[in-house]
């Protein structure tokens, strides 16, 4: 499923994976909230309940999309978190489930982090 991830002028196209996770995401679209940063990812809570699946991992990439159950967030990774250790590695606070990716620059979040809102929805719904 394709979604559009916007927060201030930025509108980023997204594909979520075919798991339990990200259809539990999609079928909860669209939301608009307020987000919180932690190093280079932005992430807030979602009306989702789920918990750690096949897709689990503690170390993501560059423009993954996560659900960290702890938090019942949706997480979009971006850069280096505090928890990175290594230059290139990003480290979520704990471990997340993998809902998909980001299609364009995820590098283009840096830009709008300081905007506060997001809008998450199916892509083509606007």
């Amino acid at each position: 499923m394709k979604i559009t991830i916007t927060i201030g002028s930025l509108s980023m196209d997204a594909e979520l994976n075919d798991t339990t996770t990200a259809r539990l995401v999609g079928k909860a679209l669209p939301f608009t909230t307020r987000f919180a940063t932690w190093g280079d990812e932005i992430y807030f809570s979602i009306p989702v309940d789920s918990t750690l699946d096949d897709s689990a991992k503690e170390i993501v990439e560059m423009g993954d999309l996560g659900y960290w159950p702890s938090g019942k967030a949706f997480c979009i990774f971006f850069g280096p978190t505090p928890m990175s250790g290594h230059p290139g590695e990003i480290v979520p606070a704990s471990a997340v489930n993998i809902i998909g990716k980001v299609l364009g620059d995820p590098k283009l979040f840096k830009e709008v982090m300081d905007k506060g809102e997001v809008r998450v929805e199916a892509a083509g719904s606007r």
